[in-house]
């Protein structure tokens, strides 16, 4: 099965991976209602992956046939399927208990994780002002969680956990750019997350009530493919360490959807811990362009 080649298309790049952010918004958004609304996290993880199977293979199928299954790198294909998933039940757990600005915000420092993991992954170099950077984007998120206040909450650990996991994810991302095609990706990211997850969500199985719970439980695997389809193609268009700070108009999109949906509003704190990631993400990116076009 012939496999797109990496290409250097940057503003479209940009373009699809702002989409991405988009339809990454709204899985949060259905997934913490549907948590709400009754159904455990595990159940919802399944709920997720399966829908976004079935849209990948409607996609995809009729066009490659069973061969879009065939990977060329099965290894890295299922530690980057374990770390999505992974990052997805932690990240939705989390959402149980926090609001989704805050789940969001902590996610922010992704591509700051992301430039700590490629120095020993991807064999990047890093200098001492990104290093820097990489420590004040870390303090953003410890005033976003503040320890030390009245509204931390035990579960800004899973959020934590899940940005690590996600920025695993988003590295193996850019590994296989080039040497897998989009639809094996996403076949093998969603089906192989299915899979692990049936035996847990069956014990735990809870219907949906209401049109709005059933059509949010049928659209969040919609979601689900759209977002990962958009973020995978980005990936191939653009490097992942520029493409890293568009996920940042989440913040914009997370506080809307908390407000509108939820109605709840972020804090002066998650607010100022995410200009300071932001601002730190930023100069990260700045800095890695800068010295690629020196190069």
């Amino acid at each position: 099965m012939p496999v797109a080649p990496r290409e250097d298309r940057t503003a479209l790049g940009l373009g699809t991976m702002a989409l991405a952010a988009v339809f990454f918004t709204l899985i949060d958004t259905s997934a913490k209602w549907l948590i709400l609304a009754g159904l455990s996290a595990i159940q919802v993880v399944f709920v997720r992956y399966a829908g976004h199977f079935l849209v990948s293979a409607l996609i995809f199928l009729p066009r490659e046939g069973f061969s879009a299954f065939r990977s060329n790198s099965p290894g890295r294909q299922i530690l980057r399927s374990l770390f999505l998933f992974g990052s997805t039940i932690l990240n939705f757990t989390a959402l149980k208990y926090l609001p989704i600005t805050v789940t969001t915000t902590i996610m922010f420092a992704g591509p700051i994780a992301v430039t700590l993991l490629a120095i020993p992954i991807l064999g990047e170099k890093v200098g001492l002002r990104r290093f820097l950077a990489v420590l004040a984007g870390f303090s953003g998120v410890l005033v976003v969680m503040q320890p030390w206040g009245a509204e931390y909450h035990p579960a800004m650990f899973l959020s934590l956990g899940a940005l690590i996991v996600a920025s695993l994810y988003f590295v193996m991302t850019r590994l296989l750019a080039g040497t897998e095609s989009n639809a094996t990706s996403q076949l093998w990211s969603s089906g192989l997350a299915m899979v692990c997850l049936a035996p847990l969500a069956a014990p735990v199985w809870v219907w949906p009530q209401g049109p709005v719970d059933i059509g949010v439980f049928v659209l969040i695997g919609a979601f689900g493919a759209i977002a990962h389809v958009f973020a995978t193609f980005a990936h191939r268009l653009a490097d992942a360490s520029i493409l890293a700070p568009v996920i940042y108009i989440q913040l914009l999109l997370a506080a809307l959807s908390g407000i509108l949906v939820f109605d709840t509003w972020p804090t002066v704190w998650t607010l100022a811990g995410g200009l300071i990631i932001i601002a730190a993400g930023t100069y990260i990116w700045h800095r890695e362009r800068k010295l690629k076009r020196r190069a």
